[in-house]
């Protein structure tokens, strides 16, 4: 006797897990996070710390963090000008989760490394 098959439900928008990952889920979003957790960051200072990331995605994330009230920005009034970005207390709320993630991380990092040698 066959299983039957389910049906595939698109993921419901009222969903807090669904809100919670559109706001963290683009790439480089959680490792800006996880950077600006110790304290505001100028866009250069965050630039070097994700080398592999280009100045235009970084800038596109980090507008869209903006946007969505995880970071604010601030312009220091330097000569060149600067920006800072900073974590807002929403932006603070999202810490725990990421600090999760890159504890499994190190843990998977751990056990790969283990079994490599």
């Amino acid at each position: 006797m066959p299983l039957k098959r389910r049906k595939n439900s698109a993921p419901n928008p009222l969903c807090p897990l669904s809100s919670c990952m559109a706001l963290i889920g683009g790439t480089w979003t959680p490792n800006a996070i996880w950077y600006l957790s110790g304290g505001p960051r100028r866009f250069s200072e965050l630039k070097a710390d994700m080398k592999p990331v280009s100045a235009k995605v970084l800038t596109q994330r980090l507008r869209e963090m903006e946007e969505n009230g995880i970071i604010t920005r601030r312009v220091v009034p330097t000569s060149p000008p600067s920006v800072e970005y900073e974590l807002t207390e929403l932006g603070g709320e999202l810490l725990p989760a990421i600090r999760a993630i890159a504890d499994v991380g190190m843990k998977l990092k751990q056990k790969n490394g283990k079994n490599a040698a």
